[in-house]
């Protein structure tokens, strides 16, 4: 129980969630979200070039996500030519680099080569890429001898029916929900989604025990000595390898 987001009511003794730092923090990432519509309408309009979509990105970062201009981002490890165009420094270290594209570009892996030198370098988990529709956030999980990029949050501003999706993506992406460990649950969340670890759970005795009596109730069979062994054969070697099998590669 995170004692930050509960306290104590002194006449029951009762538990009561208190979410006063989410609500703040998610009106002030709606309202930056409805701020910033209009000038990202307009950069799209024009298809404005790279320098003045970093100058709406460091705003947005500012206003929305509640990052210091002068604390917490840096131009410090900036280049010539391919460029870590701004970096998060916490605490007086790297969090992430963040790599700036023009507003009407797309974005892919072949964008953050260079931050992912730089995050090898320094230490770093994270990586922001962004060309202020598109914003993606990507951990570097670990994998044989480096790493590898997995996308943990993506939100596109201009998709107006994604209204709801992207003020909580943008909400972990925040500077009070990094510091209150939101982005890393999510990583985690992530994570124990993807098909190889749900696969285990599948298999689990409480799993098969639920599958099972729902398929009793639904064929009318009262039950006998191995059907619980029977039908976690069949999700095993069956619904679980089939489905491991077609399941598409993630982004690389």
């Amino acid at each position: 129980m995170d004692v930050e987001e509960t306290q104590v009511m002194s006449r029951t003794g009762e538990f009561t969630t208190t979410l006063s730092w989410q609500e703040s923090v998610r009106g002030r990432v709606a309202a930056a979200m409805d701020r910033f519509s209009g000038p990202i309408a307009d950069l799209v309009a024009r298809d404005a070039n790279e320098g003045d979509t970093r100058l709406l990105i460091a705003d947005f970062f500012s206003v929305g996500l509640n990052f210091s201009k002068y604390q917490d981002l840096t131009t410090e490890y900036r280049t010539s030519g391919e460029s870590n165009d701004y970096a998060i420094v916490l605490d007086g270290k790297l969090f992430a680099p963040v790599e700036v594209r023009g507003i009407g570009q797309e974005l892919d892996l072949r964008n953050i080569q260079m931050a992912r030198r730089l995050a090898a370098q320094e230490g770093a988990e994270w990586i922001f890429l962004t060309n202020g529709r598109i914003w993606r956030v990507y951990h570097l999980r670990p994998e044989g001898s480096g790493t590898r990029p997995v996308v943990v949050v993506d939100a596109d501003l201009s998709d107006p029916d994604a209204y709801h999706r992207n003020l909580d993506q943008l909400f972990h992406l925040t500077r009070e929900a990094i510091a209150h460990g939101r982005l890393d649950a999510l990583r985690r969340w992530r994570e124990a989604v993807e098909a190889a670890p749900l696969s285990g759970l599948v298999t689990e005795d409480s799993v098969v025990a639920a599958v099972l009596n729902e398929l009793r109730e639904s064929t009318g069979h009262p039950g006998h000595a191995g059907d619980a062994e029977e039908v976690r054969e069949v999700l095993g070697e069956q619904v679980i390898a089939r489905g491991l099998s077609s399941t598409p590669p993630s982004e690389e």
